[in-house]
């Protein structure tokens, strides 16, 4: 599976020499494990991985042992993997080996570590992890500040198209986004890779399995074995707030599956509190396993400076995900309701999967996630609710924010929008309609196909 990380690992290769360590952050299973070992047999003359989720607990000791003889340390790492290790030559050049600390969760002391070995300057060093930010696996240890850190995602919606063969789509995308020209013959083509997109997701072992049977079925049961992997992680890990985090875990389809799809605690308890409940959502979002977009009480020049932490909208990591975890009645989702969905044929309310993996697409792309929420306290001119906002890479003092509807039926209105245009017009950047329609400009107002959302 090609994956665009590859190349921030070679930029961090070329410009780093040694002066940091690279740690991967990202969910279970979307390929952090495959991308470096790739990488390191790619781009060095030798590696050293060390799976710490198996590797034999005398070698998470010798970073107990060793950390004040590195020549030790080094020596004993050779003799138990049977791989040279070959020094830098000077310390300014690139390294010829590195040491991947695979699943460094597991093994805190190597982690704490990593400030001594980058301070040697012998060799280059990558961990990946899921859960490494977790209180539980932070706890007594020293967090390093010669990481350099790095969030991987699922596989974004280029990356699927490169998996099922196609190079070509992406880039006549591109190229019509930029000069805001409607895609024409080709938007059908490019709305059934998207619903392909939509429905099998962005795990690359769903993406893989999908490739190689076409089969739904097949697929759907690799994306239930890795909820299942999730719940065992919430039952594990999750320590005093295993309840809270299992109890909001299975309540986001059903809040999605709301026209207004504001976290309600009121389905979790009554008389329930977002204080009580906030470290099971970080938790989750933690973990990767969720996206949370919280309510900016003002779309102008700073998005964080406005949030509203205690209003929240919960979308699921992995669309792909969200759709077995989401019609699991009958323990797997049959390849007719996949039919279905890839047809738009099937009765439900599908603005929860396409809102979902439009938070999905716009992480991916670096956007941290927000939406606007005027509230029935307002006057009715000003009651508005935004789907997403997001920011211009360059703050400027006017113009900052787009705000960004999201609309998957055929008939929709945009009262919200127009509303927000009116009151906040000096603050606004660009307003965007994502719908399943082609490239048009109306009235101000960009509408995009879902699958321009990553080039926003």
């Amino acid at each position: 599976m090609r994956r665009k990380i590859y190349n921030q690992l070679l930029d961090w290769k070329h410009d780093h020499k040694g002066d940091t360590a690279l740690l991967i952050e990202g969910a279970r299973r979307i390929g952090k494990s495959y991308v470096v070992e790739e990488f390191a047999r790619n781009e060095y003359e030798s590696y050293i991985l060390i799976d710490f989720s198996k590797v034999n607990p005398q070698v998470m000791e010798f970073f107990n042992l060793y950390l004040d003889d590195l020549d030790t340390l080094f020596a004993n790492l050779e003799l138990y993997f049977r791989r040279r290790l070959i020094p830098r030559p000077t310390p300014g050049d690139e390294a010829r080996s590195l040491i991947v600390f695979d699943e460094v969760q597991f093994c805190p002391r190597a982690r704490a570590a990593i400030k001594h070995l980058v301070a040697d300057r012998r060799y280059d060093y990558i961990e990946t992890g899921s859960l490494v930010s977790i209180k539980k696996n932070v706890k007594d240890i020293m967090l390093p500040s010669e990481e350099h850190a790095l969030e991987m995602f699922p596989m974004d919606f280029e990356e699927f198209l490169w998996a099922i063969g196609d190079e070509m789509l992406m880039p006549h995308i591109r190229t019509q986004f930029e000069r805001m020209s409607p895609m024409g013959i080709f938007h059908r083509r490019a709305m059934d890779c998207f619903r392909k997109y939509l429905i099998v997701g962005g795990m690359p072992q769903a993406v893989a399995k999908y490739v190689e049977t076409h089969d739904f079925d097949k697929v759907d049961e690799v994306k239930r074995d890795i909820l299942a992997l999730y719940r065992n992680d919430i039952r594990k890990y999750a320590d005093s707030q295993e309840n809270k985090v299992a109890a909001i875990f299975e309540e986001i389809p059903g809040q999605l599956q709301k026209h207004e799809k504001k976290f309600s605690l009121a389905a979790l308890e009554s008389e329930a509190r977002m204080r009580d409940y906030s470290q099971a959502f970080f938790w989750l979002s933690d973990a990767k396993i969720i996206n949370c977009c919280y309510n900016s009480t003002e779309p102008s020049i700073g998005l964080k400076l406005n949030e509203e932490r205690t209003t929240l909208k919960c979308y699921m990591g992995d669309t792909g995900l969200l759709i077995s975890h989401a019609f699991d009645e009958c323990g797997i989702v049959g390849a007719d309701l996949y039919r279905k969905l890839m047809f738009d044929k099937l009765e439900v309310n599908e603005g929860m999967l396409v809102e979902n993996i439009v938070a999905q697409m716009l992480r991916a792309a670096g956007h941290k996630l927000y939406f606007f929420s005027s509230g029935a306290k307002a006057q009715a001119a000003d009651r508005m609710e935004i789907d997403f906002l997001i920011t211009k890479h360059t703050v400027t003092s006017r113009h900052n924010i787009s705000p960004v509807e999201v609309k998957s039926g055929q008939r929709y209105t945009l009262t919200s929008l127009k509303k927000c245009i009116v009151k906040y017009g000096t603050q606004l950047a660009t307003p965007y309609v994502l719908h399943d329609k082609d490239v048009k400009v109306e009235d101000g107002i960009v509408y995009l196909p879902l699958y321009m959302t990553p080039l926003l």
